[in-house]
Parts: C-alpha cells; sequence; structure tokens
C-alpha cells in the first residue's frame, strides 16, 4: 500500500484577517513578520543541534523532550520552515513543516507538518515549549518514544518499544528482500529500505494518521510519493508488529519482500496504475520462489472458483479497501497476483516489467491499461479479461 500527504496553506486576506485582534492588521503583519523571523533564527539553531548532536545547544532552544527519542536516527538533513505564526502576548503558536533525510538511505527528504508551542523570556526571547504532529499529519516514530536502530546490509530497522534482537531479525529479513527484488525488478533504484516498527497496533495508526481500526490485520504498508518523479523519495515500510509477529518465517519474508518491491517501483507507479497491478506485482515478486501452489496463495478466489463464482472482471481499486469483509479484500490481492503470474507466464517477466512501466508512465488513469496491453502485449483489455478469467478456472479449479 502507498500513502501520501497534502499541506494546504492560507492566503494572505486569511492571514490578516487572523492576525487583526493583535494590534490592527497593518501593524500586526510588521510586529508578526518580525516575531516569524525571530522564531525562525530559533528553529534554524535547533535543527543545527540535531545534527550537530548538540545536548546544550538544543536545550537552549526550548523542550529537549524529543532529543533523546530521535538521537539514534542516523540523520543527513533536518530544517524546519516556519509557515504561520499567531502570537498572544509571551505566548504564540505555530505551524512549521519539517523536513529530513535518513543518511545513505533516503535521496529526497521526508516532509510533514508540526504544531508548536512557543513562549517568550522577559528579555524577549522566544523558545520551543512544546513540538507535536499536526493535526492531519502522522507522527514520527520518535514521538512515540525512545528510537532504537539497527542497520543491515541493505536496510536500516528503526524501532519503539522493540528489542534490538527483534530489529535484527527484520533487518535480516530485509537483506534478503531487497537483493531478491532486485534480481526480478532491475537494480535501477536505491537497493535499500528504511523499516519502521512501532510498539503497537496503535502505534502504526498514529504513524499512518489512520485509525487503529482501518490498520489491524495489516501486518505492513509501505508510505511514500507516488508519481514517477524518479527522484527516489523517502519511503518507508511500517510494521504492525501484532499481526507481522503472529507469521511465520515465510509469511514475514514474503510481507517484506512485497513491500521492498513497493519501494523499488515507487518512480515507474502513478496514479494511472491500477491496484491490481500495483500490489499484484508486489505479491508475484513476493512469492518467487516460495513454491507455493496457485491454491496455497489464493485460497479465497480458490473457493470462490471451485462455488462456481468466478470473477467476471479484474479487481477494481475499491475492492483494496480494508472493511469488514476481509474476504473481498483477498480475492482482489490473489486475483491482481495471478493477474501478472498470468503475464509472465504467457508473455514473460520482461514483458510483465514492460507493462508495469508502460501502464505507470502514461498521462492518466483513463486508457493507461489498454495502451500498454496493446503496446507491450499485443491484446484488448476484453481478450486479457477472457484469459485472466480461463487462467483462474485453469489453475484454481482443480
Amino acid at each position: 500500500m502507498a500513502g501520501g500527504r497534502r499541506a494546504w496553506r492560507a492566503g494572505a486576506a486569511g492571514l490578516c484577517l487572523l492576525l487583526l485582534p493583535l494590534t490592527g492588521c497593518g501593524g500586526g503583519q510588521a510586529a508578526t513578520g518580525s516575531a516569524m523571523a525571530q522564531v525562525q533564527q530559533v528553529l534554524d539553531r535547533r535543527a543545527a543541534a540535531v545534527l550537530g548532536h548538540d545536548e546544550r545547544a538544543y536545550a537552549e532552544t526550548g523542550t529537549r523532550a524529543s532529543y533523546a527519542d530521535l538521537r539514534a536516527v542516523p540523520l543527513a538533513e533536518w530544517s524546519y520552515r516556519l509557515t504561520a505564526l499567531r502570537p498572544d502576548g509571551a505566548e504564540a503558536t505555530a505551524e512549521a513543516r519539517l523536513s529530513y533525510r535518513v543518511r545513505g538511505y533516503d535521496q529526497a527528504p521526508v516532509t510533514t507538518d508540526r504544531a508548536l508551542t512557543l513562549s517568550r523570556t522577559a528579555d524577549g526571547r522566544w523558545y520551543v515549549a512544546g513540538d507535536k504532529p499536526a493535526p492531519k499529519a502522522g507522527q514520527q516514530l520518535w514521538d512515540q518514544g525512545t528510537v532504537t536502530a539497527v542497520e543491515g546490509t541493505h536496510s536500516l530497522v528503526l524501532g519503539v518499544g522493540q528489542s534490538a534482537d527483534t530489529l535484527r531479525d527484520y533487518a535480516g529479513l530485509a537483506d534478503t528482500a531487497v537483493p531478491a527484488v532486485s534480481k526480478a525488478w532491475g537494480t535501477q533504484w536505491t537497493r535499500r529500505v528504511v523499516l519502521e516498527v512501532p510498539a503497537s497496533l496503535d502505534g502504526m495508526a498514529g504513524l499512518l494518521g489512520a485509525p487503529a481500526s482501518n490498520c489491524r490485520g495489516i501486518a505492513a504498508v509501505t508510505t511514500g510519493e507516488a508519481g514517477g518523479s524518479g527522484r527516489g523519495p523517502a519511503d518507508r515500510v511500517i510494521l504492525n508488529p501484532e499481526a507481522y509477529a503472529v507469521l511465520g518465517t515465510l509469511g514475514k519474508q514474503v510481507v517484506l519482500t512485497h513491500e521492498t518491491t513497493h519501494v523499488a517501483t515507487r518512480a515507474h507507479t502513478s496514479p494511472a496504475t491500477p491496484l491490481w497491478l500495483s500490489e499484484g506485482y508486489a505479491d508475484w515478486i513476493g512469492y518467487l520462489g516460495t513454491g507455493r501452489t496457485p491454491t496455497e496463495t489464493a485460497p479465497e478466489l480458490a473457493r470462490a472458483v471451485t462455488d462456481g463464482d468466478l470473477p467476471e472482471d479484474l479487481p477494481a481499486d475499491q475492492d483494496f479497501g480494508f472493511t469488514d469483509d476481509p474476504t473481498r479484500l483477498a480475492e482482489a490481492y490473489e486475483g491482481g497476483w495471478l493477474a501478472c503470474r498470468m503475464i509472465a507466464a504467457h508473455w514473460g517477466r520482461d514483458r510483465l516489467d514492460a507493462f508495469y512501466r508502460a501502464v505507470g508512465a502514461h498521462r492518466g488513469r483513463t486508457g493507461a491499461v489498454e495502451d500498454a496491453l496493446r503496446t507491450e502485449l499485443g491484446t484488448t483489455l476484453p481478450d486479457f479479461t477472457a484469459r485472466w478469467r480461463a487462467y483462474l478456472s485453469d489453475q484454481l479449479g482443480g
């Protein structure tokens, strides 16, 4: 799965009205402009202290509560951009955009919105009294406690409330996933992955900015910015420690290889890519070489086919929604996997990869699959769908 974030900025007129009760619109803007410059300087010093591992300098800018929690994270970049300030005498609330990059892993920074509270000393100096996620932003891992970091050959595992031994086990699984994905997809990606392991299901939900009920039963999810920019955005594989822990060794490996595939294919995944293709392809790589039969890998769809309930169409995006119908969700994933497996078996692995890239490169969703089927596989959507339905019957009907 993939996620994204959007931020909205108020216009000048709205900002003027917001500050009007202070000293009038014109004077308030001037005073606030000066205060914003002062606060930005404080945030710049705070960022420099984080990068310089200078706890004393960090404390001089305000609360040091989060310093120890994020100290283990290997940072190459950390900066704040103040976007709004609302002074109220010696207190203020503010909004800031935090950008950070993990050294050796992120080619582009993670950006997230923060809600700050500030206080001013008697001699007029501002300091940070509180720093937390903005209302519509997800938490960062260090918002949940002290981060432990374990680095593997191809991976960095960051955990809260997890033992170092557990994190090392996860690093080993990730180190197996990365070369497996590169063997199937190719090496034109970072070939490194960052895993975040919170202490609980609620912690996973906090990182995603979603209700815990939406995450229950999900072993892992990949967050990142899709769109085919080619910049290698900062993906994170976030584990649900409760669901992931109950999987067997094979299940854990398949899940991590699946999620690592999303990291590898991100630059070629766009809004034009249907979920049956992105999720099906990730499952196809995830199950490569496992020896699992179609009926073992797709039990729900096999049951439906045996009962005479053969799907009419390829899974729709809405079929991948997490609802109270887990069977529908399982059938969607299984149908996407079998579609990609069929392409690899009938047209070849190279054509499957070319098809995936062609769909993602399309300017929009309309016609993306149809055009790629024609140019890369020499077929049409009706013919492909008919082939897929026959493939389901052949592979699962016995």
